[in-house]
């Protein structure tokens, strides 16, 4: 069994649905699960409608529903040729067209919100098992809704998961084509939720993994994980092979091809993952496995930006014990997850990427004593080999950057990865100059 998930540039015309089913049949498998997300800007558009009905201008909100409904009568108009194909395709865009403009007549709260997020991975997936049906070939449409799930943590609940999915994939044993919904699930009060931008590489994880699938395969428009950023650096490379904390590594630090938490689920059941690119379907990818090809060398260059530093000050840290952990209790308050930290005998340096709560925490923080906080900032993660056995790297990775000024350094919390913070403007600048240093 192989788990394929395809994302939203990769349904984000009926030319590009209508060619999914030749890269399926290309992957020998004896079943084959595919994960879709919505077709490419339709979740971007939700969202403003959303936002607009929570903000209570329901007349801006379901103009732009009737707006989202056109571009999708086009669309259907252009995936199917049948008269019972274009049927089903108009009787489907009208009912959930008809949910959202109704929706203008209830009170609107963040339940209704996810509500609404939820339609376009229900919509493309029901139109992609529609064109298949109108081509004679067999199909079966799992609801995600019936087996993904979150506990009370916003965990995967995989005791769940794997019963209510091992028991429906038992029902269609004979069958071997099945479509499902990338992205969205319910949480632990069975309300619709999701999986945050990008949860459809999770969801695809997730299956592949209670289900011990062969493989995990996330089709996209890029050919793999690259050595560095090729919007930044030219002459960048598809990595063949990364371990799977390798990937993690790159996905979290700023590697757009892979949702960051989607290798964890993967990993947890030793289920390999390989990256491939719907436009060089013939293109090799990169497979993440347990295996590495990084041996003693450094294989790849990533950046995220929006980072934020804030350090603290205080003569009250010297020889104190605890004062680290009533720091960290500020921000698991807040819960803001962060990235890098640094110290010293007077001093906490540290790095957070999400500064809704930023206000808060400084004022919290002030109490332990003089807090600085430089924003604008970017994360360059260099990953690879950097066990302790292994000489060089360090040093290699400071001279290349000798010439920028540098914020901060984070080198010993893992064996794959060495990252600094630098100014955002300096980005760029950075990214090739460690690339030309190392590659």
């Amino acid at each position: 069994m192989k788990v394929l998930k395809f994302g939203g540039t990769s349904v984000g015309s009926p030319e590009r649905m209508k060619k999914l089913f030749s890269i399926i049949e290309s992957q020998p498998s004896e079943k084959h699960i595919i994960v879709l997300s919505a077709v490419s800007g339709t979740t971007n558009s939700l969202e403003q409608i959303a936002k607009n009905y929570l903000k209570g201008d329901k007349e801006l909100a379901i103009t732009q529903v009737q707006n989202l409904y056109e571009k999708y009568q086009v669309f259907v108009s252009e995936l199917f040729v049948s008269v019972e194909g274009l049927n089903d395709g108009q009787n489907l865009i009208d009912h959930h067209f008809k949910l959202l403009e109704g929706l203008a007549n209830d009170l609107f709260t963040q339940v209704e919100e996810r509500i609404v997020l939820a339609q376009g991975e229900l919509l493309s997936t029901a139109l992609f098992h529609y064109y298949l049906k109108e081509q004679a070939i067999s199909s079966v449409l799992l609801p995600a809704l019936d087996f993904m799930r979150l506990d009370a943590d916003q965990e995967p609940d995989y005791e769940y998961m794997t019963s209510k999915l091992g028991g429906i994939m038992k029902q269609y044993s004979s069958d071997t084509l099945f479509i499902t919904q990338g992205y969205i699930c319910r949480n632990n009060f069975g309300e619709v939720d999701n999986l945050r931008r990008g949860g459809s590489d999770y969801t695809a994880s997730l299956i592949g993994a209670v289900l011990l699938a062969d493989e995990i395969q996330i089709w996209t428009d890029i050919d793999g994980f690259h050595n560095n950023d090729p919007r930044c650096v030219s002459n960048t490379k598809a990595i063949e092979q990364l371990s799977f904390d390798e990937a993690a590594e790159l996905a979290y630090f700023g590697a757009k091809i892979l949702h960051p938490q989607s290798v964890f689920p993967a990993k947890k059941f030793n289920v390999p993952v390989r990256l491939l690119d719907t436009l060089l379907p013939d293109a090799k990818g990169t497979l993440i496995s347990e295996s590495t090809q990084s041996d003693g060398k450094i294989v790849a260059i990533a950046a995220k930006d929006g980072i934020t530093a804030i350090r603290i000050h205080s003569s009250r840290m010297l020889l104190a014990y605890g004062f680290l952990r009533r720091v960290f209790e500020v921000f698991e308050r807040y819960k803001v997850p962060i990235d890098m930290i640094t110290t010293s005998e007077v001093a906490v340096s540290l790095t957070i990427d999400e500064t809704i709560h930023l206000e808060e925490i400084v004022r919290e923080l002030e109490h332990f004593g003089n807090v600085d906080v430089d924003s604008n900032h970017s994360i360059i993660c260099v990953v690879g080999d950097f066990k302790t056995k292994t000489h060089g790297h360090a040093t290699i990775v400071t001279e290349a950057v000798k010439h920028i000024p540098v914020r901060m350094i984070s080198y010993g919390g893992s064996e794959h990865n060495l990252s600094i913070l630098v100014p955002e403007q300096h980005k760029i600048e950075t990214l090739r100059s460690l690339h030309n240093r190392i590659f």
